[in-house]
């Protein structure tokens, strides 16, 4: 590209800070009148340094982090990393727990949904449906409450199992509140199908092949509304899944309103998968002894994240401590469809396909580059201490 071709193109940039956007992220649209020939995301912005500072944290202490690497996914997160550490202590948790596990990691994948369903809508302008969807969205939130005590960050899983168990009247809470959503669920399905506003916002909007899906690596509800049949809770089953299988849920039309009927459906199969749990919930105990000490060794950890397949990194050196710890979400897997899908599209159709892809902006940093005359790019992290105390003097 010459250097008047450049100056001639038309950049339309989205954030970081936006009032569309619950976390900062920076877009840049290449448009051509309304469509749009080009497009570029830049991350970075919420850098956290979790991978660092689980470092200098027990074994117990970092579930308490590592369930807030993701406020909606935070149970998923100290799942991935309690099966990780159980398997290096060589330690088998109880059925029970493992049942628990796997009942709250479902109800969390409810509330992921119907969460996203409300901030897909409103990107779109549909604001009714997405009123209605956050309203519904309180029943599962409820029901969280109910068996751990928090809305958001359950701080259900414990090294060794769970430290909470259900009881007859959180079981029937569990049923009464599957039973209302199923139906309400059903009811978003047929105002997804049906509704001809929302049809002309989201048919052929996006659309990926899965071929497309499978080169750039896209993985959960967004490589399975392509077609990919492609879940960890089955190619790899984990905590109770070998006991309770789970259906795959496939779309082949690949399009924005794909990702909507993939994600609605998935919600009908965790309702009853809840129910099968709940109907043959194991009996014992919630958990067993762990040592303090992991033993040195390294394993992976994975499993299926609301927003796909999400991996655990973790070696021991033998001591109360992680040496390391490596996180590889799921966002940062599907950002790259939105740059290859987005080129032809109107720049109107932006905010819905970014949605689409159920974004999690602080899910996805782990370095920061520096760019600094006569500084090395990449710091230590005696680098960045002696940058931080110098900038704030």
């Amino acid at each position: 590209m010459t250097k008047q071709e450049a100056f001639e193109k038309f950049i339309v940039p989205i954030g970081p800070q936006h009032p569309a956007l619950k976390e900062p992220g920076h877009f840049e649209f290449v448009v051509d009148g309304e469509i749009v020939t080009g497009a570029a995301i830049r991350l970075g912005y919420v850098h956290r340094g979790i991978e660092k500072g689980v470092e200098s944290r027990n074994w117990t202490q970092n579930i308490y982090m590592l369930e807030r690497v993701c406020g909606i996914c935070s149970h998923i997160h100290a799942t991935a990393y309690t099966l990780g550490v159980e398997q290096l202590a060589n330690v088998t948790v109880p059925p029970r727990a493992q049942a628990i596990r796997t009942l709250v990691s479902e109800l969390e994948r409810i509330h992921s949904h119907l969460l996203w369903l409300g901030v897909a809508a409103h990107e779109g302008g549909f604001d009714t449906l997405f009123m209605f969807s956050w309203r519904d969205r309180e029943t599962v939130m409820d029901l969280l409450e109910t068996i751990s005590g928090n809305r958001v960050h359950y701080s259900t899983n414990i090294l060794g199992g769970v430290k909470i168990d259900l009881d007859e009247e959180k079981i029937t809470a569990i049923r009464k509140g599957m039973d209302f959503l199923e139906e309400r669920t059903h009811h978003y399905l047929k105002v997804i199908n049906t509704d001809e506003t929302f049809l002309g916002r989201t048919r052929g909007v996006g659309t990926m092949s899965s071929q497309q899906a499978e080169e750039l690596s896209a993985v959960g509800p967004t490589a399975r509304a392509s077609g990919v049949p492609r879940d960890l809770r089955i190619d790899a089953p984990y905590a109770a899944y070998p006991e309770f299988p789970v259906r795959l849920m496939l779309s082949n039309e690949g399009d924005l309103h794909a990702r909507f009927v993939v994600r609605m459906n998935e919600c009908l199969e965790a309702y009853r998968l809840i129910r099968e749990i709940l109907d043959h919930l194991p009996e014992g105990e919630l958990t067993v002894r762990m040592p303090r000490r992991i033993p040195e060794g390294e394993t992976i950890s994975r499993v299926e994240a609301p927003r796909g397949e999400l991996a655990y990194f973790i070696k021991s050196a033998g001591g109360d401590k992680p040496d390391r710890i490596k996180i590889r979400t799921p966002s940062l897997c599907n950002w790259g469809t939105i740059t290859s899908v987005a080129v032809g599209h109107k720049l109107a159709d932006m905010p819905m396909l970014l949605a689409g892809i159920d974004p999690c902006f602080s899910c996805n940093d782990r370095m920061v580059r520096v760019n600094r005359a006569n500084q090395p790019q990449l710091w230590s992290w005696e680098d960045l201490r002696l940058y931080g105390i110098e900038y704030y003097r």
